[in-house]
Formats: structure tokens, sequence, C-alpha cells
């Protein structure tokens, strides 16, 4: 058992599996549930199981929301059922590893966040604002991550609309036949017994389509999401012991200076020769074979007016 918490540590350890680390909150959060839910059911005690969904849970009731105003980050890493945390971690992972490599790691994690915030307030607003809904306020309640998956695929899906998977039974099909067929369901099963949770599907599924196309004219909707990161990762980053070195001074004929170790998370604008040199790899090899750094180049260059 100590070695699938070493796992664990190990991969939260990486600073290069953003994708890996939020597939694993889900699961842990998941599995965390399922063992509170056995002992205190075990126990004749199975109301304080409920309390603790109930704390995690997106209400559409604008009262117990403000009592509760985590719940629109918490719901979104919450699941009850085995094949809804799969289906869910599944989409994302397929779609959110061509995000991961064409945007950064950075992005993905907007996305997700943001899909997962925009999906819950569509939810809350739509089952307020509508009628049909209106009977339903008080007792609904919204939990899975799938608002915030669907806004993953959907950007994927808009960046690279032709990109082809090979699905079972059914051979290869372009990713936006995938993204517009789910979004169709949702929309037919939104007057359904999940409609509050269709409902957060497009509402993800309408944020990372926005993400996508704003950001292709250079507005990123995933700055306020950066600043947290950053400020989060200054809180817990450990700070090295100062050192007092001495070293003799060296003098540089060269006015300019190159970096032995280029950063993994700046990409400089390539200039044309090197666009050339990454179409030419695409026409013979085809998209898989670039790799992420051309990848984020290649997007880079489509953002140049």
């Amino acid at each position: 058992m100590s070695g699938v918490f070493d796992d664990f540590r190990r991969e939260f350890s990486k600073s290069d599996n953003v994708l890996i680390k939020i597939i694993l909150i889900n699961g842990i959060v998941f599995l965390s549930l399922l063992l509170i839910k056995v002992i205190f059911t075990l126990g004749q005690s199975s109301n304080v199981y409920q309390w603790l969904i109930d704390m995690l849970r997106l209400p559409a009731s604008p009262v117990a929301f403000i009592y509760k105003p985590w719940t629109i980050i918490t719901y979104f890493f919450t699941h009850e059922d085995f094949f809804h945390i799969l289906f869910n971690m599944l989409f994302l992972y397929w779609f959110g590893r061509l995000v991961d490599e064409y945007l950064g790691a950075r992005r993905l994690v907007a996305l997700y966040i943001l899909g997962g915030i925009t999906g819950g307030l569509i939810y809350m607003a739509i089952y307020n604002l509508l009628p049909y809904f209106q009977a339903q306020v008080v007792g609904s309640r919204m939990l899975g991550a799938s608002a915030a998956a669907f806004s993953v695929a959907v950007a994927a899906s808009t960046l690279l609309p032709n990109y082809t998977f090979n699905l079972l039974f059914i051979g290869p099909i372009r990713i936006k036949y995938i993204a517009f067929f789910y979004i169709i369901l949702s929309v037919a099963q939104s007057i359904g017994p999940n409609a509050g949770g269709n409902l957060a599907h497009l509402g993800g599924a309408l944020l990372g389509y926005a993400f996508i196309k704003l950001l292709q004219t250079g507005t990123d909707l995933g700055k306020p999401v950066y600043t947290v990161m950053g400020a989060w990762q200054k809180l817990f980053r450990r700070r090295a012991p100062m050192r007092v070195t001495y070293r003799e001074k060296q003098v540089y004929r060269s006015t300019t200076l190159y970096s032995s170790a280029p950063s993994s998370s700046v990409v400089a604008m390539p200039d044309q020769d090197e666009i050339d040199a990454i179409l030419d790899k695409i026409s013979k090899s085809g998209y898989e074979s670039l790799t992420k750094e051309e990848k984020q180049k290649l997007f880079r260059a489509s953002q140049q007016k």
C-alpha cells in the first residue's frame, strides 16, 4: 500500500504533468468519499456522509450558495458514481493532452477551472431564471467534472478541429465532430433527469470555445487563474538557503548571451525560416511528429497579424 502512496507523491512532485495531477486529485477525492461512505454506512451514520457530500455539491439555490460559496470550485472535483468519474477523466485525458502540448500546462488548468466555474454559473442562472426549472431550485444539487472536461474538449476542438482520434469500432474521426456530437447530446438532455448537469456541459463548452477564439486575437482569459497559481506556488515554495560564493570575474567577448537551458514555459516568436521548417516537417511526417515546442511555436505564429 505504501508503494501506491509513493507513486502518488512522485507524480505530484513532477512539474510537467499537470493533466495527471488534475486526474489524480479527482481520483483521490472519489476514493476518499467512497471510503468515508462505507465506514459511516457500516456504523449506521450515513447522514454524516450525506452532510459531507452536501458541503461539496453546488446548489442551484442562490440562498444556499451564499452559505457555501466554495462549492463553485469543489463540485467539479467531486464524484459519487464510478462510471461518472471514469468517463469524465477519460474525456479530460484525451483532449487535455492536446491542450497541454499546444498551449501549455497553465492554460490547461485555466480551461479546467474556468470551464467548471462557468458551467456552475450557467446551471444556477438557468434554474433560477427559467420557469420550467424554478420548482426544482430548492432541492437541486450538482457535482462532477463534466463542465470542466467539456471546456477542455471544446477548446481542443476549436484549436485543432481536424485532429483525428481513432475510436474503437469507428476508426479515425475528427475531434470537431466528437465535440459537436456531445454538445448536441447535452442540448437534447437539457430537459431530462440530469438537466442541470447538461446545462453545465453547455456552459463549459461555451467557455472553451470563447477561450480559444479570444486567445487567437491576443486576449487570454486565463490571466486571473495564472495570478492565483503564481501566488499559490510562492506560498508553498521552499526557499533555498542563501550561499555566498566567490568567483573570478569573467570577460565575455561576445555581447550576446545565450541560455544553455531554454525556458519550458516561454516560447519565442518564431521567424519565417522556423515556420517553413515546421510546415515542411508536417507535410512529410504529420502533426504528430512535431515536438511540444514546435507545436507551441506554430500556434504563436498563427496569432501574428
